[in-house]
């Protein structure tokens, strides 16, 4: 979730949500279980008769408030790991259609955007918080600009996901909205995008047109800490909406990033983890108003990148708006690292004027030979699109929970929806954690991929 003028806003409702814990450490609540298809709570529901959903998973605890908002998801073995605004949850996936909850930790600071390594667990934190703990409480406005302040990364153990254990913290300039793991050997690099710099907020000043980096040695993550800030847009950006990146999606095995830079697209060498060196970027003036994340097809041919109109709290997907603003940008990516556009696209379905609706994140499902992506669009719902013709994306099948107001906006739907090990998972901002089937013959040999040990969707693995 972004857009310059929503983030205050999402910041201020999200610390409004933040749950006081014990001294020192996360608070951790005990299990749940999957209430099952009949418990959800339905307002319109709809969806092709290729896709179904298996199971849901309320928001509970600490998390129930509206205003504490689910977010990114990360899976390692059989468990799916779930952030939200105040910590992030842990659900037991091994019997995909009875999914359980393990344990949550209560941790705020948004967005807690979320990723998975090994046995270690990381969190984004781009609010301002009094220190580094979990017990942390919202930084004022003189903290902020006096530097009495910490944001940045969170590092957590889960050897054991039923007890995750804090770790240790990094702080990084203008925080980290979103953030990457780029592996490499014994070390993990962890690609911090953060964005909106205010000349009142110490360590956010203008210009912001840098990533930060760090170093996490696996044998000590208690070590890690910044070993670079490269500079992405030595002379500023195509656009002057770009100070900074939103997201950034990495495919190590094909040495390439891609960056959703606000204001522009970016294509980088990352065959150095320490320093990306960037081969192109794009703009879209006319249809683009903040490019948010990316995906690559499988051969690094293509890569789609998102377009957050409205910073995810808008009802963009509407006529008025039209096909190719708040969409996917599909573009053909060559040898060279260089980006040609080749179409956009969209969910067809109109959405009411209650429901924030724009493209979110997604990932792809590994079909032997095509490229085809399942991607959350908030209160759009879950799509699954074929885009092997990069020309010619086609929606496959689909989900739509419908409005949770008729009569005011909201915030709400599916911030993530990803594939895994034969299922469609999504972490929805209000309704908690879904899984769904999708059965279908043009996605069916996609249950014959499994991933090794862990599955971050930003970063990509081969199939």
């Amino acid at each position: 979730m972004t857009g310059t003028a929503l983030r205050p806003r999402m910041r201020a409702l999200a610390l409004a949500a933040a749950v006081a814990v014990g001294l020192g450490g996360a608070a951790l609540a005990g299990p749940a279980t999957a209430s099952g298809t009949d418990d959800v709570l339905e307002v319109g529901e709809t969806a092709s008769s290729n896709m179904t959903l298996l199971a849901n998973l309320p928001k509970s605890g600490a998390f129930a408030d509206v205003a504490s908002y689910n977010s990114d998801l990360a899976f390692k073995d059989d468990y799916a790991f779930a952030g939200n605004y105040n910590g992030f949850t842990v659900y037991d996936i091994k019997q995909a259609r009875k999914p359980k909850q393990v344990v949550q930790v209560v941790c705020p600071g948004s967005q807690n955007d979320i990723t998975v390594q090994g046995d270690l667990l990381f969190l984004s934190v781009d609010s301002r918080r009094t220190d580094d703990s979990c017990s942390s409480a919202a930084a004022t406005a003189a903290q902020s600009g006096t530097g009495a302040y910490w944001e940045g990364i969170r590092i957590f153990d889960i050897s054991n996901p039923a007890a995750p254990r804090y770790v240790k913290a990094v702080e990084t300039d203008c925080g980290s909205h979103t953030h990457t793991l780029v592996p490499d050997g014994d070390d993990i690099y962890v690609y911090v995008s953060s964005y909106g710099p205010n000349v009142g907020i110490a360590r956010c000043q203008p210009p912001h047109d840098k990533i930060s980096i760090v170093k996490v040695p696996v044998a000590d993550p208690a070590a890690a800490a910044v070993v670079a800030t490269p500079v992405l847009f030595p002379e500023g950006g195509l656009t002057p909406t770009t100070a900074g990146c939103h997201d950034i999606t990495a495919y190590p095995e094909k040495d390439l990033a891609a960056g959703a830079c606000m204001g522009e697209g970016v294509i980088m060498d990352i065959s150095t983890p320490a320093a990306p060196k960037v081969l192109d970027r794009v703009a879209d003036t006319e249809n683009f108003a903040f490019w948010h994340s990316a995906t690559f097809n499988n051969d690094a041919s293509t890569v789609v990148f998102t377009d957050e109109l409205g910073g995810g709290g808008a009802a963009t997907c509407n006529p008025t708006v039209g096909p190719e603003k708040g969409a996917n940008a599909i573009y053909e990516l060559s040898g060279a690292g260089q980006l040609d556009f080749a179409s956009y696209y969209k969910i067809p379905r109109t959405q009411s004027s209650t429901e924030n609706c724009v493209a979110h994140n997604g990932s792809l499902i590994p079909v032997k030979g095509a490229d085809i992506m399942v991607q959350a669009w908030y209160q759009g719902g879950t799509s699954v699109f074929d885009f092997t013709d990069p020309a010619n994306p086609v929606e496959l099948a689909w989900f739509d929970r419908g409005p949770l107001s008729a009569e005011a906006l909201v915030l709400g739907g599916s911030w993530s929806s990803y594939y895994y090990d034969g299922y469609v998972y999504s972490n929805d901002i209000q309704q908690g954690f879904d899984v769904f089937e999708v059965k279908d013959r043009r996605v069916a040999s996609g249950k014959a991929g499994k991933y090794a040990e862990d599955f971050n969707p930003q970063t990509q693995p081969s199939y």
